[in-house]
């Protein structure tokens, strides 16, 4: 039995405040969220002398919740009101701070990028179908949008929202289709350009992976920009990677840059743990004919030449592009689109890489 949010709002209107009231009546719950069991909202305090004596109310609360039949975590986070509390004040893209090697981000078990070399493979859809995929498959799954110059998830996940910042500090991420996510993009205005050198760009891709409250997570997966840059370089050095899967399409152009990307990653001693080939075929809608548009079967050979698992093919399909613009991924539905991400999903997860 799943829990309801108005079971969740019923459990918090019986806390009661110091000064009076309760949580609900008083309307201090933000950012609620129930999905699959797992609960998380915030409880905004009127000043942040008021937070302060309210950590036993956190508490009340957090119990309350857990206690509710269906709720498998819960999550609270306790701030005071400020100005604009919906937009995060983070400065997001300074300079990075001195930082000693690779850091573990804390609840995360698993990071795995997901790169190409070469723009246009469909590396961003398979990072997001993945992460759907994965979610359905039981996993708790992150999706951090690292692509800074051209962030993509927040249409493929169909997220409009700005996430909460209480505090400024940290950043509270949303949720969409069972998994937790995070880009650049939700702190921009709509078709807003980031003009950035390499400096920022480092900064901001260490505080996407230190400064958001990604929470408990089997597995975050990293949506890579095209190319062996910056973004590539920070990350490798910022964070411990599990490991690399490199997307490209079977023709000999895509494959020259998938295998700059896989030198890369090995200069950077990221293992590859595999390789997928997108766009792999063509299925005419109107006669059922089959047909290789990018070629087929080259990325499979590459991976049989460097020794390294091939982990599927993934169609070329108009029903991909449709869903992510209109940000449901494929994979969140049924049919052969959806069974070839959750096949590919399943590897991972015998693979024990995800």
């Amino acid at each position: 039995m799943s829990v309801t949010r108005s079971a969740v709002l019923d459990a918090l209107g019986r806390i009661s405040l110091p000064d009076g009231g309760d949580l609900v009546s008083r309307d201090l719950i933000r950012a609620l969220t129930v999905e699959a069991g797992s609960v998380r909202f915030v409880i905004e305090a009127p000043d942040p002398e008021a937070a302060q004596r309210m950590a036993p109310v956190r508490a009340a609360a957090e119990a309350a919740v857990k206690a509710l039949a269906g709720v498998a975590t819960v999550s609270v986070v306790l701030t005071a009101h400020g100005p604009a509390p919906q937009a995060p004040n983070l400065k997001i893209g300074g300079h990075p701070k001195p930082q000693a090697g690779p850091q573990p981000i804390a609840g995360v078990r698993r990071i795995l990028a997901i790169g190409s070399g070469k723009g246009g493979v469909g590396k961003s859809t398979v990072s997001s179908n993945l992460a759907v995929a994965l979610a359905r498959a039981g996993r708790r799954v992150g999706l951090l949008d690292a692509d800074i110059y051209g962030p993509s998830q927040p249409r493929m996940m169909g997220v409009t929202e700005r996430p909460f910042a209480p505090g400024g500090n940290t950043i509270i991420p949303l949720r969409a289709h069972g998994v937790t996510m995070m880009s650049i993009g939700l702190l921009l205005k709509e078709g807003e350009a980031v003009v950035w050198r390499g400096p920022m760009l480092m900064g901001a891709i260490q505080q996407l992976l230190g400064q958001v409250a990604w929470g408990e997570l089997d597995v975050l997966i990293v949506d890579l920009p095209p190319g062996t840059g910056d973004v590539q370089i920070s990350l490798a050095q910022r964070a411990p990677l599990t490991g690399a899967l490199v997307v490209s399409t079977p023709q000999d152009v895509a494959l020259l840059d998938a295998r700059r990307a896989i030198d890369m990653f090995g200069k950077l001693k990221v293992p590859v743990l595999g390789l997928i080939e997108n766009m792999s075929s063509y299925v005419c809608p109107n006669c059922g004919h089959e047909a290789h548009i990018f070629g087929h079967g080259g990325v499979a050979a590459e991976a049989e030449r460097i020794g390294v698992p091939f982990l599927g093919e993934l169609p070329l399909d108009l029903e991909v592009r449709l869903a992510g613009d209109a940000g449901t991924p494929v994979a969140a539905g049924e049919g052969p689109l959806a069974a070839a991400y959750a096949r590919l999903a399943g590897r991972l997860v015998a693979g024990d890489m995800a």
